[in-house]
């Protein structure tokens, strides 16, 4: 059996299949896997063993429904599910299947603040696509995978023995700690602290170093996506917002503490750690009325108080910090 999986990004929403892959793999005799994912996100999957084969998606490029074509898969999970997604599913015409998104309910949630989602975690809304496959989750999480040969700009030499892993910044300014707050934490903490992110996110760390006494180091914009997960590995533990840091944190079984502001754990998002739960902390403020205000974020808070993060009290992330 040839099956074709589809999740074009992005970072934590493709480190999220992975469980069904891996499923897949071990439970399907004589299956062949393969994956196609936005081009700029194929280092998250390079080097996964259950994957025998990866296509980079590109809109530029005008063969790829073809050369998908002639690979004559017998199966097609959809787990994008948007009109590109779709549109490959209906060229290349062979049985496929997708996830409910449950947009109306989100959007419910968004708008009205009644929590119709189920209590679901979205890993598990995923498996439904693989219903008539009669693969099951093993429960044993989320996968990320290591190789020495992409990593070129750190070494394990580089990095301090203990430390604190940052996932600075966010596609969406309100997913992410106000840089004011997260020097708050970086002052009162007893660990150095590692910046890990886009080049978008140096002002914010240049800001923190200047203000922050002690050693930190800046890799924000200086990593490819293997480099910065390898930083990860090697963490003590990690503060992150909902990104893509955060999944891979919970892929490499890290101690993590998660911040959230616009968006909430409800939304099934969360870190999936189901035989480990007890190894993340979630940071929320469940009384403002606001919240969640979007089901992916904004660049700035609609209402101007920003009162998601702002409100959020350092005392027991750094309690975290500090035990660890």
């Amino acid at each position: 059996m040839k099956v074709l999986f589809i999740r074009l990004s992005s970072i934590g929403d493709i480190v999220l299949t992975t469980p069904l892959v891996r499923c897949v793999n071990q439970q399907k005799a004589n299956v062949e896997i393969h994956y196609l994912c936005k081009e700029s996100y194929r280092l998250l999957l390079s080097s996964n063993p259950y994957i025998h084969k990866l296509h980079g998606f590109t809109k530029a490029d005008k063969t790829l429904k073809e050369r998908l074509k002639d690979e004559k898969y017998d199966y097609v999970i959809d787990l994008q599910h948007n009109h590109h997604s779709k549109a490959i599913c209906r060229y290349l015409k062979v049985p496929h299947r997708s996830f409910p998104k449950l947009n109306i309910r989100k959007w419910i949630l968004v708008n009205f603040k009644i929590n119709i989602l189920p209590k679901v975690h979205i890993v598990d809304r995923y498996f439904k696509a693989l219903g008539d496959l009669k693969v099951t989750n093993d429960n044993k999480g989320l996968d990320f995978f290591i190789s020495d040969k992409d990593l070129h700009q750190i070494q394990k030499e580089d990095l301090p023995e203990v430390f604190v892993a940052v996932a600075v910044g966010s596609k969406h300014n309100t997913k992410q700690l106000p840089k004011e707050k997260l020097l708050e934490i970086c002052q009162q903490t007893d660990k150095p602290f590692m910046f890990l992110g886009d080049e978008k996110d140096t002002a914010t760390v240049e800001y923190i170093q200047a203000n922050l006494h002690k050693p930190s180091y800046n890799y924000c914009g200086k990593l490819n996506l293997q480099e910065s997960a390898f930083c990860v590995s090697k963490a003590t533990i990690i503060l992150s917002g909902d990104t893509g840091l955060m999944h891979i944190a919970a892929a490499l079984n890290k101690p993590l503490i998660t911040v959230w502001g616009n968006t909430v754990p409800a939304f099934g998002m969360f870190p999936y750690m189901p035989t480990n739960k007890d190894k993340y902390l979630i940071i929320e403020n469940k009384k403002l009325l606001c919240r969640p205000c979007s089901k992916l974020g904004f660049n700035r808070c609609p209402l101007g108080h920003f009162k998601c993060m702002q409100s959020l009290s350092v005392n027991e992330i750094v309690a975290c910090l500090n035990r660890s």
